[in-house]
């Protein structure tokens, strides 16, 4: 058995018992079967092997299908996830705009290009990136980033608000987009570390941290919109809500002002004379009628009940809050603890309040049917309700402040009733364990795989390598950083390509950097590390295994035979477990040579091992199958939510199609006919103040002159003309929403090369010429 190398497995096997992570599983003497591991552990080797089973395609019993089934639903997940963040974003966008046009009064259409783009679907076919050595160094630094997610942590801090949903896409959905990988998890979780050691670092007071609307606090409501959060808010919060939203007749309201008006409403409506009351009498007025105060009493208990009983569902969850969430809570009670020695446990729990409470339940009570929570759209009563029952938890959950809704001071006594309890469960939160073994073992398991594939867009690529290059003085000053040599060799990145063109591609990661000669050579190891004796045994066990799993009648006979085992494998029918069969039965005879088994005893140690790691992957199939069933629920409620997003799409679709039809300009004629051009002198232009400066020479400016028509509504070409000339010096596309964004932006200006124009007197102009 000179010949013998260690498989991947044991050269895995090896690392983690090397650093003290496994504990069993490999005997050092026939007569002292002890582990070498140096430290205490939950893991032993037994439950490496098991990891790493699914990788065994040589086997193909009832456990590898369910796994094989249960990771190809975890990757679905992941995919359809994805493509629901790229949907929300869509909406939003063209919420915005369609908020922009109505603010405008203008009945107008969106111009059509430029939606259409926003409601194609995300290509899928394959694209590829023409030089293969641009291709290598791609997979380059995607692996760099995902295996060190420090380098993606100081990018999330220095990004714009406008740039963070494209970075969040490539990092949450592609380079961690596998939810359920737990080596991808684990590595996402360390970029929080990370994000948040920077976010209390530079916090200049206690009162600032984890408040504002920022980059961060994005990236970490997105990390609880993921399949794992997603199936937690459904599976607590799916009752209560859907009979809330039954109870479409049952008005809370507790504003004093609202209360009064509705109250004079109610009354007109019942007498049909006007109402006697006052008007316009101000809130703290409306809350000194006696008739509102009695209005509002029962409902203040009425809320306060809702809210208790939301309260006790969302404490009695504690142990289904996905491991990911608690953690991040452990971060932020650790890190404030460190900041601020000095800060109460009560200021403690309102930053952790803030992060559960804010950024992850309060979002699912206040819009459920957004989360696929409920099976209707709240109408109005309920949707109030909703609201308030929000601000009461987070009061709860954070401290306190009356000074913008005073009318929330009557539900104080619910707060000061179970605040003790409920920060006893956001500190419960933050008892669980760290990830650095596991992430450790997932390391090492990682070490038997030949390949890490991703799946990423091409413009994920493009836009991803673009934030780097842009901040690459500020990530990686120094010029011998891996990160700075990959971003060198690459050069500058390319332009985003039109949605149409934005293909998949695969990218095989891999490090150039990557040591792993001391795994390869296990020969080279120290006396008090695993010898070659020890990867002999672990691998003849996993063998056996393999062997037993196979031919599952094999582990029921008694006495185990490991030699009967072996010959009957050796002169098998099937070619696997033939060759499987000869080359353990020399590897046993081996060990019996080393002394490591006693065939006197019939190999007792390892029988036992065996038929131990056989019971373990036996439970390990009802395990699985149970996450195939709750993995199930959480696929058809990704769906549901996509089903719904593009259910929202296709609203805007019909308002905007609306919109086009009560414009006053038929579909048929805009098609056809453009509207007339407008055409206006330099001088008239500066006169009425649309031109605020102008690079044009003085002598020159009397010949100048702007022809502005509008071929589609919504979009107007603007030519700067010479007199005497037939073709305009410059001519500019120029999109109404776009004005209009700049003016809620607060732009005053609009540069046209030559000339800066008044954004709000260009528009005076554009709807006066154009939009009667």
């Amino acid at each position: 058995m000179s010949a013998y190398q260690p498989s991947g497995l044991a050269r895995a096997a090896y690392v983690a018992a090397s650093n003290g992570l496994a504990m069993g599983g490999g005997p050092t003497s026939a007569k002292n079967p002890a582990s070498r591991g140096g430290r205490d552990s939950r893991y032993s080797l037994a439950a490496l092997w098991s990891m790493a089973a699914e990788n065994d395609i040589e086997v193909d019993d009832e456990l590898t299908k369910a796994q094989r089934r249960l990771r190809e639903l975890k990757l679905k997940i992941s995919s359809q996830s994805k493509r629901n963040f790229v949907l929300e974003r869509d909406v939003r966008y063209l919420d915005s705009r369609i908020a922009l046009l109505i603010q405008n009064r203008m009945a107008m259409s969106e111009q059509q290009q430029e939606v259409a783009s926003h409601l194609e679907e995300l290509e899928t076919g394959e694209g590829y990136i023409p030089d293969d050595r641009r291709r290598q160094l791609y997979a380059n630094l995607f692996y760099l980033l995902q295996s060190e997610p420090r380098h993606i942590a100081g990018l999330a801090r220095i990004v714009s608000l406008t740039e963070i949903d494209t970075l969040l896409q490539t990092v949450m959905f592609t380079i961690f987009g596998n939810q359920y990988e737990a080596r991808e998890e684990y590595l996402l979780l360390s970029m929080f570390q990370n994000v948040l050691s920077a976010e209390f670092e530079s916090a200049t007071d206690f009162g600032s941290l984890m408040r504002a609307n920022t980059p961060i606090s994005r990236m970490m409501t997105t990390y609880t919109r993921r399949g794992p959060g997603q199936t937690y808010l459904k599976s607590v919060l799916s009752e209560r809500l859907n009979k809330m939203i039954e109870l479409k007749d049952l008005d809370l309201e507790i504003n004093p002002l609202k209360v009064y008006e509705q109250m004079i409403k109610d009354i007109e409506e019942a007498t049909k004379q006007p109402c006697n009351l006052p008007r316009g009498i101000t809130a703290e007025a409306a809350a000194q009628n006696s008739d509102v105060q009695a209005i509002i009493a029962p409902r203040v208990k009425t809320l306060m009940d809702i809210g208790s009983s939301f309260l006790v569902v969302i404490m009695n969850s504690l142990e289904q809050v996905p491991y990911g969430i608690r953690w991040i809570c452990k971060q932020i009670r650790s890190l404030t603890k460190r900041k601020y020695p000095e800060a109460s446990d009560s200021q403690v729990c309102s930053l952790i309040g803030g992060f559960f409470m804010l950024r992850f339940v309060n979002p699912a009570i206040v819009t459920p049917q957004a989360y696929m929570i409920v099976d209707g759209t709240p109408q109005k009563n309920p949707r109030r309700t909703l609201t308030l029952l929000a601000k009461l938890l987070q009061n709860l959950a954070n401290k306190p402040s009356y000074a913008k809704e005073p009318y929330m001071m009557s539900l104080a006594p619910f707060v000061e009733e179970n605040k003790p309890t409920f920060n006893k469960f956001l500190n419960d939160l933050c008892e669980v364990g760290d990830f650095n073994e596991a992430l450790e073992m997932e390391q090492y398991i990682a070490l038997s795989k030949k390949e890490i594939e991703l799946n990423i867009t091409l413009n994920e690529i493009y836009s991803t390598h673009g934030l780097l290059m842009q901040h690459m003085d500020i990530l990686c000053p120094d010029e011998e950083s891996h990160l700075r040599i990959c971003l060198s060799d690459l050069g500058p990145a390319q332009p985003t390509l039109p949605r149409t063109e934005n293909k998949t591609i695969q990218l095989q990661l891999f490090s150039r950097w990557d040591q792993t000669s001391h795994v390869d050579s296990p020969l080279a190891v120290g006396a008090d590390q695993l010898t070659k004796g020890d990867f002999l045994y672990m691998d003849t066990k996993a063998i056996f295994v393999q062997i037993m799993r196979l031919v599952p009648g094999l582990a029921a006979q008694r006495p185990v035979s490991l030699h009967k085992i072996a010959e009957f494998a050796a002169t098998a029918r099937d070619a696997t477990l033939v060759r499987k069969g000869l080359k353990v039965r020399d590897m046993l005879q081996e060990l019996e040579k080393l002394g490591l088994v006693d065939p006197a005893d019939g190999h007792a140690f390892m029988v036992e091992e065996i038929l131990k790691e056989l019971a373990h992957l036996g439970d390990l199939r009802e395990k699985v199958n149970i996450e195939i069933n709750s993995l199930e629920t959480v696929y058809k409620t990704i769906q549901d939510h996509n089903d719904y997003l593009r259910s929202q799409l296709e609203s805007y679709k019909a308002y905007l199609f609306n919109v086009r039809n009560q414009s006053g300009i038929s579909q048929s004629k805009a098609a056809s006919k453009p509207t007339a051009p407008i055409r206006l002198t330099h001088q008239k232009l500066e006169q009425d103040g649309i031109i605020v400066e102008s690079n044009i020479p003085e002598n020159r400016r009397a010949n100048i002159f702007f022809s502005i028509t509008s071929p589609n509504p919504g979009t107007y070409l603007i030519a700067l003309c010479f007199k005497g000339r037939d073709k305009p010096i410059l001519e500019m596309d120029l999109k109404l929403d776009d004005l209009l964004e700049k003016q809620q932006m607060g732009m005053q200006t609009l540069d046209v090369e030559y000339v800066k124009l008044s954004v709000p007197k260009t528009l005076t102009l554009l709807n006066k010429s154009f939009n009667k």
